[in-house]
């Protein structure tokens, strides 16, 4: 008894109180005290001080220089390879250390996993339960790793990342008991986040994440280098490795893509930072290696603004197969994703697809958090993307839902230093264990100026940046609202360049900002700036990671492309073959961004041709006819391959003539005929047999898709439409299931007739119509 009075006095309960409280009061203070905008630098509203970096050939020109034996070359410090979050992350590090730093990534900075992630800076939800329920310490290191670093994110580049609340809907009072923000009640749930399934709903857990901009930010990092000292060069791929008679490595060749050119570059070490691709340049050191990467596809979708709150996201911990989604909103839009996939390394410069299987796991997931009187259509995808994460393999085969997303930096004989792993949230502090590294394995301790100082390095574009800014920009080039906070948020203090590159609208308001799309915030003058500022060699280096509109919708993107290609034409002297060939690999990469691929073989009918090439050939080489490109107009004419249309005409006369055949005359309407209506308006259809009717209709009507609709959408349709219980419908209803499956299913191009006429209405049966 007194053992129990012992462990029950009352100064152990006041300790075991003070120290819960404590516990919770840090926790709660922690998760909800984010870390506010710093301020300003500057004083005053006027523009930063103007900065224009190297051009890339005197940046190409200083790689040669360094691979040259005569005595004005000097060798680089650090040769980089790879121009993504993790590669740039590391130059700016090291150039800020005083270290000459040269960076090279064989295709455009961020064109591969560091443009396509979910936009997040998060500690990982996933993790963190692992963590708590598997007791395992490397996720748990990884949460508090990230949640660090999220707070750097937030103080370095402030204009380019935020914070955003994100929504966990309870449907299960027990799933209360979670560590969270806040907790919300079903009805502030709903008021804050109306597109929601209200079926169910108990309440919501709020709490906070990180979101940032993740191919702008990498520009900026790049940027930042370059102001740093740093050489840099996209279209720059490492061909080949070159070690000294110990073997270790002193330098490499690089091939200049744009222009086949290949020369030597000299560097005392190299670090491989190439992401998904590790393991290529590893093979290139040694044809022995084993893999250490195991790449993961993750696809996410682009949905309309509707979708979601504007300054709301949502995530779904618990998805139909165990694996996480979010569904945020971003750039005008709504991302939702993303898919976890064993995948395997795709070809050089090829570009990861997203499957048609995965973009329907993510709509029946959206389906399931969303109301009911909200159709989740097909139609609505804007764009899909896949993107590939690079995993550290770990020893047990299988999935890689379970692979923990730390990194791992190791260092070859030949002295290669590569960096594997992590994800965005995390680049900094790989960069900086990275460089640490190199300075001890490369002997560089007398170069470097100090240790690391990223945690406190604002990036290109911070420091005259505060939340008010786009108003001095409203004020001064008489922009619209949107398109001055899009170039605030985008560009930070840089925003004042590019709009005193934008060209005057003639209108009475905007006074100046030409849109590259009627729909988006983006302006004709960013395709100036990215060419001129920011290293943008190709239309889809404008499109896809300077602006975001391929990403935020891909036909949008199509149709600002012949703009895109004219204004760089001007700027960057291509001739015709070399605008030519823009569209056409523009056209492929937007088709990997969801667009359809229908497009590539379209030839005519008003759409974007390439016979005004030949046919205006000849006036062009004698300098009378300027040359010809694919106009917006023209490619407007495209035909989307994902309707958002009904009926093709005739389609719903067809739709009649298959319904009447396997239809019976019902009993409640078995007398006669009322004048005015059409034959077989008496008939109903057994629900079983719809699919068979649609599908006997798809051998008729070639490329109508009912051949191809899912049974989940097919479910869906018919919950949609409240006949899931009925055992029979009319035809009305038969056409509105039809049209449910054309809005939410994959429908290709315009439905052709292969068998049935289009069937003539008498006169008499049509109400007096002709």
């Amino acid at each position: 008894m007194s053992v129990v009075r012992r462990l029950f006095s009352r100064r152990t309960l006041a300790y075991v109180g003070a120290t819960t409280l404590g516990v919770a009061g840090g926790g709660y203070y922690y998760l909800n005290s984010g870390p506010p905008y710093p301020a300003s630098v500057l004083e005053t509203r006027r523009p930063p001080p103007p900065w224009t970096p190297p051009s890339r050939q005197a940046m190409l020109d200083a790689l040669e220089n360094s691979g040259k034996t005569h005595p004005d070359s000097e060798q680089f410090d650090l040769l980089i390879v790879g121009g993504g979050a993790t590669g740039a992350g590391v130059a700016v590090d090291a150039a800020s250390r005083g270290l000459r730093v040269a960076l090279v990534e064989r295709s455009d900075f961020s064109s591969g996993t560091s443009s396509k992630s979910t936009k997040l800076v998060h500690g990982g939800v996933r993790y963190l339960q692992k963590a708590v329920m598997e007791l395992d310490y490397e996720q748990y290191k990884l949460v508090r790793e990230a949640l660090h670093e999220r707070k750097i994110f937030l103080q370095t580049a402030p204009y380019l990342s935020h914070m955003l609340p994100i929504m966990l809907p309870i449907y299960k009072y027990w799933q209360e008991n979670m560590e969270s923000s806040y907790l919300m009640s079903k009805g502030k749930a709903l008021e804050i986040f109306p597109m929601l399934k209200r079926d169910g709903l108990v309440g919501a857990v709020v709490y906070y994440d990180g979101q940032h901009n993740d191919a702008r930010m990498n520009v900026a990092l790049i940027m930042t280098a370059v102001k740093l000292g740093a050489t840099v060069v996209n279209y720059c791929g490492v061909t080949d490795l070159h070690k000294n008679a110990d073997g270790k490595l002193i330098g490499a060749k690089v091939r200049d893509q744009l222009t086949g050119r290949e020369f030597d570059v000299r560097a005392k070490g190299i670090i491989n930072a190439t992401g998904p691709y590790a393991d290529t340049l590893l093979k290139l050191n040694s044809p022995d290696h084993k893999s250490i990467v195991r790449p993961s596809s993750g696809i996410h979708i682009t949905l309309p603004a509707y979708y979601a709150p504007s300054r709301m996201g949502l995530l779904d911990p618990a998805t139909s197969d165990g694996r996480v989604i979010f569904f945020l909103p971003w750039e005008g839009g709504v991302v939702a994703g993303t898919t976890d996939t064993p995948t395997k390394v795709n070809a050089e410069n090829e570009e990861v697809t997203a499957n048609e299987d995965e973009v329907n796991w993510v709509l029946d997931e959206v389906r399931r958090y969303l109301s009911r009187d909200i159709r989740v259509r097909r139609g609505d995808v804007l764009s899909a993307w896949a993107g590939l994460r690079p995993l550290i393999a770990a020893r047990s085969e299988g999935g890689t839902e379970g692979l923990v997303r730390n990194h791992l930096v190791s260092v070859e004989e030949s002295g290669l230093v590569t960096i594997a792993g992590g994800k965005w949230t995390t680049y900094r502090a790989m960069a900086e264990e990275t460089v640490n590294t190199a300075v001890e394995v490369f002997g560089l301790q007398d170069k470097v100026n100090g240790p690391c100082r990223t945690e406190e390095l604002r990036l290109v574009g911070s420091d005259g940046w505060s939340p008010t800014m786009f108003i001095g920009l409203i004020q001064r080039f008489g922009l619209d609202t949107d398109v001055a906070t899009q170039l605030s948020d985008n560009y930070g203090d840089r925003a004042w360049t590019v709009c005193a590159l934008a060209q005057p609208t003639g209108e009475q308001w905007p006074l100046h900002g030409v849109r590259l799309s009627p729909n988006y915030s983006y302006l004709e003058a960013e395709i100036l700036y990215a060419t001129r500022h920011e290293y943008a060699c190709t239309a889809v280096d404008v499109l896809a990671r300077r602006t975001r509109l391929a990403f935020v919708n891909a036909q949008a993107a199509l149709s600002a492309l012949p703009r895109v290609i004219e204004i760089m034409s001007e700027e960057l002297g291509w001739d015709r073959a070399r605008q030519r060939q823009e569209f056409e690999r523009s056209v492929k990469f937007l088709q990997s961004m969801g667009l359809p691929p229908t497009i590539a073989n379209n030839n005519g009918n008003g759409t974007a041709s390439w016979a005004g090439w030949v046919k205006n050939g000849f006036w062009c080489i004698v300098g009378m006819h300027p040359p010809v490109i694919p106009t917006i107009q023209a490619v407007k004419g495209i035909p989307h391959s994902y309707s958002r249309a009904k009926f093709e005409p005739g389609e719903i006369e067809s739709l009649r003539d298959v319904f009447d055949r396997y239809a019976v005359p019902s009993a409640e309407d078995a007398g006669p005929q009322q004048e005015g209506s059409l034959a077989g308006d008496d008939k109903r259809l057994k629900k079983d047999r719809i699919k068979d009717v649609l599908r006997e209709y798809a051998k008729e009507w070639s490329g109508s898709g009912y051949d191809r609709f899912r049974d989940a959408d097919y479910r869906y349709v018919l919950a949609e439409t409240g006949l899931q219980d009925r055992e029979d419908v009319d035809f009305d209803e038969f056409v509105e299931v039809c049209e449910n499956l054309k809005d939410v299913s994959l429908v290709p191009v315009a439905a052709r007739k292969v068998k049935v006429e289009r069937r003539g209405i008498p006169v008499e049966k049509s109400g007096g119509g002709v």
